[in-house]
Protein backbone atom coordinates (compact mmCIF):
# COMPACT_ATOMS: atom_id res chain seq x y z
CA UNK A 1 0.00 0.00 0.00
CA UNK A 2 1.71 3.60 -0.89
CA UNK A 3 2.40 5.56 2.32
CA UNK A 4 0.17 8.81 2.68
CA UNK A 5 2.07 11.86 2.79
CA UNK A 6 1.58 13.55 6.69
CA UNK A 7 -0.13 17.03 5.85
CA UNK A 8 0.26 19.45 8.78
CA UNK A 9 -2.67 21.70 9.15
CA UNK A 10 -2.82 25.05 10.90
CA UNK A 11 -5.78 26.20 13.10
CA UNK A 12 -5.33 29.77 11.94
CA UNK A 13 -6.78 32.79 13.80
CA UNK A 14 -8.45 31.06 16.91
CA UNK A 15 -11.09 34.10 16.76
CA UNK A 16 -11.49 33.48 12.94
CA UNK A 17 -13.61 30.82 10.52
CA UNK A 18 -10.13 28.92 10.54
CA UNK A 19 -11.31 25.93 13.07
CA UNK A 20 -14.41 25.79 11.12
CA UNK A 21 -12.79 25.71 7.93
CA UNK A 22 -9.97 22.81 9.15
CA UNK A 23 -12.78 21.04 11.17
CA UNK A 24 -15.01 20.94 8.11
CA UNK A 25 -11.79 19.90 5.48
CA UNK A 26 -10.34 16.77 7.37
CA UNK A 27 -13.75 15.06 8.17
CA UNK A 28 -14.44 15.24 4.13
CA UNK A 29 -13.82 11.59 3.05
CA UNK A 30 -12.79 12.50 -0.30
CA UNK A 31 -9.36 13.60 1.72
CA UNK A 32 -9.39 9.82 2.84
CA UNK A 33 -6.71 8.06 1.14
CA UNK A 34 -4.89 11.18 -0.31
CA UNK A 35 -2.80 12.12 2.89
CA UNK A 36 -2.49 11.75 6.71
CA UNK A 37 -3.89 15.01 7.94
CA UNK A 38 -2.51 16.69 11.29
CA UNK A 39 -3.67 19.65 12.98
CA UNK A 40 -1.38 22.41 14.73
CA UNK A 41 -3.52 24.12 17.19
CA UNK A 42 -5.34 24.13 20.43
CA UNK A 43 -7.76 20.88 20.55
CA UNK A 44 -10.19 22.89 22.55
CA UNK A 45 -11.29 25.18 19.78
CA UNK A 46 -11.24 22.39 17.54
CA UNK A 47 -13.10 20.24 19.70
CA UNK A 48 -15.87 22.79 20.59
CA UNK A 49 -16.20 23.34 16.56
CA UNK A 50 -16.75 20.02 15.73
CA UNK A 51 -19.29 19.45 18.42
CA UNK A 52 -21.04 22.81 17.09
CA UNK A 53 -20.88 21.31 13.45
CA UNK A 54 -22.56 17.71 14.35
CA UNK A 55 -19.07 16.19 12.59
CA UNK A 56 -18.58 12.67 13.86
CA UNK A 57 -15.17 12.36 14.26
CA UNK A 58 -13.45 12.07 17.56
CA UNK A 59 -10.55 14.80 18.30
CA UNK A 60 -7.48 13.55 19.93
CA UNK A 61 -4.63 15.23 21.22
CA UNK A 62 -1.21 13.43 20.17
CA UNK A 63 2.50 14.23 21.79
CA UNK A 64 4.38 13.12 18.14
CA UNK A 65 3.69 12.56 14.78
CA UNK A 66 4.58 9.09 15.34
CA UNK A 67 1.61 8.53 17.46
CA UNK A 68 -0.86 9.23 14.48
CA UNK A 69 -2.91 6.43 14.18
CA UNK A 70 -2.48 4.30 10.51
CA UNK A 71 -6.14 3.90 10.04
CA UNK A 72 -8.19 7.56 9.57
CA UNK A 73 -10.07 7.05 12.91
CA UNK A 74 -9.68 10.28 14.09
CA UNK A 75 -8.55 13.80 14.05
CA UNK A 76 -5.29 14.04 15.41
CA UNK A 77 -3.80 17.42 17.09
CA UNK A 78 -0.58 18.93 17.64
CA UNK A 79 -1.70 20.95 20.98
CA UNK A 80 0.84 23.09 21.73
CA UNK A 81 -0.61 24.47 25.13
CA UNK A 82 0.12 28.31 24.10
CA UNK A 83 -3.40 29.75 24.37
CA UNK A 84 -5.45 30.71 27.22
CA UNK A 85 -9.09 30.54 25.62
CA UNK A 86 -10.35 32.93 28.43
CA UNK A 87 -8.75 35.40 27.32
CA UNK A 88 -9.60 35.21 23.16
CA UNK A 89 -13.14 35.89 21.68
CA UNK A 90 -14.58 34.41 18.58
CA UNK A 91 -14.99 37.42 15.97
CA UNK A 92 -12.68 39.87 17.88
CA UNK A 93 -9.17 40.59 17.27
CA UNK A 94 -6.77 39.51 20.09
CA UNK A 95 -2.71 39.78 20.55
CA UNK A 96 -3.39 36.26 22.29
CA UNK A 97 -4.75 34.84 19.39
CA UNK A 98 -2.29 36.42 16.98
CA UNK A 99 0.85 35.06 19.13
CA UNK A 100 -0.45 31.52 19.31
CA UNK A 101 -1.15 31.91 15.19
CA UNK A 102 1.87 32.63 14.15
CA UNK A 103 4.03 29.84 17.39
CA UNK A 104 1.71 27.39 15.36
CA UNK A 105 3.25 28.68 11.72
CA UNK A 106 6.84 28.14 13.57
CA UNK A 107 5.88 24.73 14.62
CA UNK A 108 4.62 23.28 11.30
CA UNK A 109 7.53 24.98 9.58
CA UNK A 110 9.83 23.02 11.83
CA UNK A 111 8.35 19.63 11.54
CA UNK A 112 8.37 19.99 7.47
CA UNK A 113 12.13 21.26 7.95
CA UNK A 114 12.72 18.16 10.13
CA UNK A 115 11.00 15.50 7.79
CA UNK A 116 8.46 14.53 10.70
CA UNK A 117 5.53 15.69 7.48
CA UNK A 118 5.88 16.45 4.13
CA UNK A 119 3.75 19.51 3.69
CA UNK A 120 1.84 22.41 5.26
CA UNK A 121 -1.58 24.15 4.56
CA UNK A 122 -2.60 26.94 6.72
CA UNK A 123 -5.79 28.00 7.69
CA UNK A 124 -5.91 32.43 7.81
CA UNK A 125 -3.90 34.45 10.32
CA UNK A 126 -5.12 37.59 11.28
CA UNK A 127 -2.12 40.34 10.22
CA UNK A 128 -3.36 43.07 12.70
CA UNK A 129 -3.74 40.41 15.60
CA UNK A 130 0.08 39.23 14.23
CA UNK A 131 1.42 42.49 14.99
CA UNK A 132 -0.50 43.39 17.86
CA UNK A 133 1.67 40.20 19.31
CA UNK A 134 5.22 42.00 18.27
CA UNK A 135 5.80 40.43 15.33
CA UNK A 136 6.77 42.39 12.26
CA UNK A 137 6.83 39.34 9.85
CA UNK A 138 2.63 39.69 9.94
CA UNK A 139 1.98 37.40 7.21
CA UNK A 140 2.74 33.74 6.35
CA UNK A 141 5.66 33.77 3.51
CA UNK A 142 7.21 36.39 5.51
CA UNK A 143 7.51 34.72 8.54
CA UNK A 144 8.49 31.23 7.25
CA UNK A 145 11.15 32.96 4.22
CA UNK A 146 13.00 34.29 7.99
CA UNK A 147 12.48 30.70 9.75
CA UNK A 148 13.59 29.01 6.43
CA UNK A 149 16.23 31.63 5.43
CA UNK A 150 14.46 31.42 1.91
CA UNK A 151 16.23 34.63 -0.65
CA UNK A 152 13.82 34.17 -3.22
CA UNK A 153 10.00 33.55 -2.67
CA UNK A 154 6.77 34.28 -4.36
CA UNK A 155 3.23 33.79 -3.78
CA UNK A 156 1.24 31.69 -6.57
CA UNK A 157 -2.45 31.58 -6.68
CA UNK A 158 -4.61 28.59 -8.54
CA UNK A 159 -8.18 28.53 -9.16
CA UNK A 160 -8.93 25.75 -11.34
CA UNK A 161 -7.39 26.00 -14.98
CA UNK A 162 -5.61 29.68 -14.16
CA UNK A 163 -1.85 29.98 -11.88
CA UNK A 164 -0.39 33.45 -11.20
CA UNK A 165 2.85 33.79 -9.63
CA UNK A 166 3.42 37.60 -8.00
CA UNK A 167 6.37 39.44 -8.76
CA UNK A 168 5.33 41.56 -5.54
CA UNK A 169 2.23 41.43 -2.86
CA UNK A 170 2.23 43.16 0.34
CA UNK A 171 3.19 46.49 -1.00
CA UNK A 172 1.70 49.60 -1.58
CA UNK A 173 0.96 50.18 -5.28
CA UNK A 174 3.48 52.76 -5.33
CA UNK A 175 5.92 50.72 -4.06
CA UNK A 176 4.95 47.55 -6.02
CA UNK A 177 5.82 49.63 -9.04
CA UNK A 178 9.18 50.71 -8.31
CA UNK A 179 10.19 46.57 -8.17
CA UNK A 180 9.34 45.76 -11.36
CA UNK A 181 12.82 45.70 -12.34
CA UNK A 182 14.57 43.68 -14.66
CA UNK A 183 16.71 41.66 -12.35
CA UNK A 184 13.68 41.33 -10.08
CA UNK A 185 11.54 39.62 -13.28
CA UNK A 186 14.18 37.65 -14.28
CA UNK A 187 14.50 36.30 -10.88
CA UNK A 188 10.89 35.45 -10.87
CA UNK A 189 11.01 34.06 -13.98
CA UNK A 190 13.82 31.72 -13.18
CA UNK A 191 11.74 30.76 -10.17
CA UNK A 192 8.62 30.07 -11.57
CA UNK A 193 10.50 28.01 -14.14
CA UNK A 194 12.38 25.66 -11.50
CA UNK A 195 9.51 24.66 -9.62
CA UNK A 196 7.29 24.00 -12.39
CA UNK A 197 9.61 21.23 -13.89
CA UNK A 198 9.59 20.50 -10.36
CA UNK A 199 5.83 19.67 -10.32
CA UNK A 200 6.13 17.91 -13.69
CA UNK A 201 5.94 20.25 -16.63
CA UNK A 202 8.45 19.19 -18.60
CA UNK A 203 8.99 22.75 -20.48
CA UNK A 204 6.26 25.20 -18.96
CA UNK A 205 4.58 27.83 -20.41
CA UNK A 206 4.97 31.40 -19.23
CA UNK A 207 3.22 34.29 -20.09
CA UNK A 208 4.38 37.63 -18.57
CA UNK A 209 1.53 40.70 -17.80
CA UNK A 210 2.84 44.05 -18.80
CA UNK A 211 2.60 46.39 -15.70
CA UNK A 212 0.78 49.61 -17.93
CA UNK A 213 -2.72 49.49 -19.56
CA UNK A 214 -1.90 48.11 -22.96
CA UNK A 215 1.59 46.69 -21.97
CA UNK A 216 2.63 50.82 -22.52
CA UNK A 217 1.33 51.61 -25.92
CA UNK A 218 5.26 51.63 -27.29
CA UNK A 219 5.91 53.66 -24.36
CA UNK A 220 3.25 56.28 -24.28
CA UNK A 221 2.26 55.02 -21.25
CA UNK A 222 5.40 54.14 -19.34
CA UNK A 223 8.64 52.66 -19.98
CA UNK A 224 8.64 49.61 -17.60
CA UNK A 225 8.03 47.38 -19.88
CA UNK A 226 10.56 48.20 -22.38
CA UNK A 227 13.33 48.73 -19.55
CA UNK A 228 12.50 45.91 -17.35
CA UNK A 229 10.42 43.30 -18.00
CA UNK A 230 10.83 42.93 -21.98
CA UNK A 231 14.56 42.81 -21.45
CA UNK A 232 13.97 39.95 -18.83
CA UNK A 233 11.40 38.07 -20.95
CA UNK A 234 14.23 37.63 -23.45
CA UNK A 235 16.91 36.66 -21.33
CA UNK A 236 14.75 34.45 -20.12
CA UNK A 237 14.04 33.15 -23.66
CA UNK A 238 17.23 32.58 -24.87
CA UNK A 239 18.09 30.61 -22.16
CA UNK A 240 15.84 28.01 -23.34
CA UNK A 241 12.64 29.46 -21.01
CA UNK A 242 9.28 29.17 -23.15
CA UNK A 243 8.20 32.53 -21.53
CA UNK A 244 6.06 35.56 -23.87
CA UNK A 245 5.59 38.68 -22.71
CA UNK A 246 4.84 41.47 -21.80
CA UNK A 247 1.53 40.91 -22.63
CA UNK A 248 -1.09 43.18 -21.89
CA UNK A 249 -3.25 42.35 -18.58
CA UNK A 250 -6.67 42.64 -19.61
CA UNK A 251 -5.71 39.94 -22.19
CA UNK A 252 -2.84 37.53 -20.27
CA UNK A 253 -5.68 35.90 -17.83
CA UNK A 254 -8.37 34.73 -19.82
CA UNK A 255 -5.04 33.33 -22.41
CA UNK A 256 -4.22 31.04 -19.19
CA UNK A 257 -7.56 30.39 -18.71
CA UNK A 258 -8.06 29.05 -21.71
CA UNK A 259 -4.88 27.03 -21.47
CA UNK A 260 -2.35 29.16 -23.47
CA UNK A 261 -0.08 29.71 -20.64
CA UNK A 262 0.43 27.20 -17.78
CA UNK A 263 1.49 29.85 -15.29
CA UNK A 264 0.96 34.31 -15.53
CA UNK A 265 3.68 36.00 -14.01
CA UNK A 266 1.96 39.21 -12.85
CA UNK A 267 3.28 42.86 -11.17
CA UNK A 268 1.73 43.13 -8.07
CA UNK A 269 -1.06 41.85 -5.70
CA UNK A 270 -4.54 43.11 -6.82
CA UNK A 271 -3.31 42.54 -10.67
CA UNK A 272 -3.07 38.75 -9.79
CA UNK A 273 -5.98 38.69 -7.06
CA UNK A 274 -8.26 40.18 -8.64
CA UNK A 275 -8.66 38.03 -11.81
CA UNK A 276 -8.35 34.55 -10.04
CA UNK A 277 -10.89 35.80 -7.22
CA UNK A 278 -12.97 36.61 -9.98
CA UNK A 279 -12.56 33.48 -11.91
CA UNK A 280 -13.19 30.98 -8.83
CA UNK A 281 -13.03 32.73 -5.28
CA UNK A 282 -14.00 29.69 -3.19
CA UNK A 283 -11.58 27.16 -4.80
CA UNK A 284 -8.70 29.37 -4.91
CA UNK A 285 -5.20 28.83 -3.31
CA UNK A 286 -1.86 29.74 -2.48
CA UNK A 287 1.15 28.12 -3.17
CA UNK A 288 4.51 29.49 -2.25
CA UNK A 289 7.63 29.21 -4.53
CA UNK A 290 11.26 29.23 -3.23
CA UNK A 291 10.78 27.18 0.47
CA UNK A 292 12.75 24.47 0.68
CA UNK A 293 9.10 22.84 1.96
CA UNK A 294 5.98 22.57 0.97
CA UNK A 295 3.25 25.50 1.82
CA UNK A 296 -0.26 25.74 0.80
CA UNK A 297 -2.89 27.83 1.98
CA UNK A 298 -6.25 29.11 1.63
CA UNK A 299 -7.22 32.41 -0.97
CA UNK A 300 -9.15 34.25 2.20
CA UNK A 301 -9.16 35.38 5.41
CA UNK A 302 -10.32 35.22 8.91
CA UNK A 303 -13.69 36.37 8.39
CA UNK A 304 -14.04 37.58 12.09
CA UNK A 305 -17.90 38.50 10.53
CA UNK A 306 -19.02 34.83 10.20
CA UNK A 307 -16.74 33.17 12.98
CA UNK A 308 -18.75 30.76 14.43
CA UNK A 309 -21.65 30.66 12.70
CA UNK A 310 -21.33 27.23 10.85
CA UNK A 311 -21.79 28.84 7.28
CA UNK A 312 -17.71 29.40 6.29
CA UNK A 313 -17.29 27.47 3.40
CA UNK A 314 -14.16 25.06 3.42
CA UNK A 315 -13.65 24.38 -0.48
CA UNK A 316 -10.82 26.37 -0.06
CA UNK A 317 -9.02 24.55 2.56
CA UNK A 318 -9.91 21.48 1.53
CA UNK A 319 -7.70 22.60 -2.12
CA UNK A 320 -5.23 23.62 -0.28
CA UNK A 321 -4.58 20.33 1.51
CA UNK A 322 -5.38 18.33 -1.55
CA UNK A 323 -2.78 19.76 -3.23
CA UNK A 324 -0.36 20.00 -0.84
CA UNK A 325 -0.95 16.38 -0.50
CA UNK A 326 -0.51 15.66 -4.04
CA UNK A 327 3.20 18.17 -4.05
CA UNK A 328 4.43 15.95 -1.49
CA UNK A 329 3.85 12.41 -3.01
CA UNK A 330 5.45 14.13 -6.62
CA UNK A 331 2.39 14.08 -8.48
CA UNK A 332 2.62 17.61 -9.25
CA UNK A 333 -0.11 20.15 -9.74
CA UNK A 334 -3.31 19.04 -11.06
CA UNK A 335 -4.48 19.61 -14.56
CA UNK A 336 -7.90 21.01 -15.05
CA UNK A 337 -8.00 20.68 -19.25
CA UNK A 338 -6.56 19.00 -21.42
CA UNK A 339 -4.34 21.99 -22.95
CA UNK A 340 -2.65 22.01 -19.54
CA UNK A 341 0.23 19.61 -21.04
CA UNK A 342 3.88 19.37 -19.77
Amino acid sequence: MEELPIVAVTLGDPCGIGPEVVAKAISLPELKGVCTPVVIGNIGILRDIVNRLGIKQKVAAIKSIQEIPTEPTQISVLDQDNLDLSKVTLGEISSEAGKASVEWIDYATNLCLSGDVQAMATAPINKEAAALAGYKEIGHMERIQMLTNSKEVATMLVSGELRVVHLTTHRSLRNACDAVTKENVLAKIFLTHEHFKLWGFARPRIGVAALNPHASDGGILGDEEAFAIKPAVDEAEASGIRVEGPIPADTVFLQGINGEYDVILCMYHDQGHIPVKVHGFEESISVNLGFPLIRTSVDHGTAFDIAGKGIAQATSMTEAIKVAASLAAGKGLPRWRGGNKP
